[in-house]
């Protein structure tokens, strides 16, 4: 395994594991999810919807991880999650809410550093 297939694996895995966790937020409604979408604008009908496209996006990227053929796959969910990020980067400077920004900005790092080692193997 070279250097840049382990970077794929560790990036990867971390990447899913946290959009995991923070869907699992989203559906049981944690305080500090409940808070900030308040804050920036985010109806809470919408935590749901957010949630399903966190959790595929950690599907698509654990499916392109252990089947080279789905690697496509797993491209398109990082791809899915870049723009789910930017949006969320977005929305957190329409509402002027700097505070918190790293939070949207760190999900949006590990898809971006996902989508870009799955460029490379």
């Amino acid at each position: 395994m070279t250097s840049t297939q382990l970077a794929f694996l560790v990036v990867t895995l971390f990447t899913a594991t946290v959009n995991v966790g923070i869907a699992a937020a989203d559906l049981v409604g944690a305080r500090f999810v409940l808070a900030n979408s308040a804050q920036v604008g985010v109806p809470r009908s919408w935590l749901p919807w957010l949630a399903a496209l966190k959790l595929a996006g950690a599907a698509g990227l654990l499916l392109g991880l252990f089947d080279a053929a789905l690697r496509p796959l797993g491209a398109a969910a990082a791809c899915g999650l870049v723009l789910l990020y930017l949006g969320a980067l977005a929305f957190h400077l329409r509402a002027r809410v700097l505070s918190n920004l790293a939070f949207p900005g760190f999900y949006f790092a590990t898809a971006v550093a996902s989508l870009t080692l799955i460029a490379s193997c």
